[in-house]
C-alpha cells in the first residue's frame, strides 16, 4: 500500500517516528531524515510497516530511504506519475533505482555522497 501524509496527520510518527535521528539510516543512506513542516511523504507500507518512503518539497526530492530497492522503485514509479519533479539532490545509495524509474543521474564532484536526478 501506498500512502501520502504530512507530519501534521495523526498517525506520522507511529509511521516515521523510528527513522528520524537514527544513526543505522543514516549510515545505509550516507543523509539525514528530518521532518520538516512542508514535506509531504510517500510511504510503502506492508503490514502497517514502513519499507520504503520518499518525502517531497516544493515539487524537489529530499529524501528516499528502503529496506529493498524494489519497494522504492514501485514507489517512485508511483510518485512520478503522480508529481512533476524538478532536479533533486539525492543519496547515491540508490543510484541504480532512480535510473530504473527513468530518471537522469548526474554525478556532482561537490556532493560526494550525492547525485543530481531530474
Amino acid at each position: 500500500m501506498i500512502i501520502k501524509m504530512n507530519n501534521k496527520d495523526e498517525r506520522f510518527y507511529q509511521y516515521m517516528g523510528k527513522f528520524f535521528g537514527s544513526r543505522l539510516v543514516e549510515r545505509q543512506i550516507n543523509d539525514r531524515i528530518y521532518d520538516d513542516d512542508k514535506k509531504d511523504w510517500y510511504l510503502y507500507i506492508e503490514r502497517d510497516t514502513v519499507l520504503a518512503f520518499v518525502s517531497i518539497q516544493n515539487k524537489i526530492i529530499k529524501n528516499t530511504y528502503c529496506y529493498k530497492e524494489e519497494q522504492l522503485e514501485k514507489l517512485l514509479n508511483y510518485i512520478r506519475k503522480q508529481e512533476n519533479i524538478s532536479a533533486s539532490i539525492l543519496t547515491k545509495k540508490y543510484v541504480e533505482v532512480y535510473k530504473e524509474c527513468g530518471f537522469e543521474v548526474t554525478e556532482n564532484e561537490s556532493y560526494k555522497n550525492f547525485v543530481t536526478i531530474c
